[in-house]
């Protein structure tokens, strides 16, 4: 069963109001109420992943795949980390580098330590890990 709404008011400076009115329909958030609960999770998740809790994300990284062994290595430490490895998407974007997308669910500490080995093996150009909640 679903929390019922419960309405509560906001005072906010005029200048700050209008900054964060333009903010969201920019988003295309068609009210307040909406973006206000995104940001209030937004900070839960940002909370919970400090505190090495529950989250899900993805890993993204691009690779020169002819790079002698990133292939392997990238490899070898995706299996280290099965655990907390939903699945991963391989993707060729040209002749010399690859993208590749892993899907993560596990605690915040565990995830951030698998992106962060894998952002450090040489031949790895770019990296980032974007995380958020588990839908608990």
């Amino acid at each position: 069963m679903k929390d019922r709404l419960v309405r509560f008011g906001v005072s906010l400076e005029g200048e700050l109001l209008r900054r964060f009115d333009a903010h969201i329909g920019g988003e295309g958030y068609g009210n307040r109420s909406k973006a206000i609960a995104d940001l209030i999770r937004k900070e839960f998740v940002a909370d919970s992943f400090s505190k090495g809790g529950p989250v899900a994300g993805a890993v993204t990284i691009v690779y020169d795949h002819h790079r002698r062994e990133v292939v392997n290595r990238l490899l070898g430490i995706q299996h280290d980390h099965g655990g907390i490895i939903i699945s991963a998407q391989h993707v060729h974007l040209d002749h010399d580098n690859c993208l590749e997308i892993i899907a993560v669910k596990g605690p915040g500490a565990r995830v951030k330590a698998l992106a962060d080995v894998l952002k450090s093996v040489k031949g790895v150009k770019h990296s980032t890990l974007s995380v958020t909640c588990t839908g608990r």
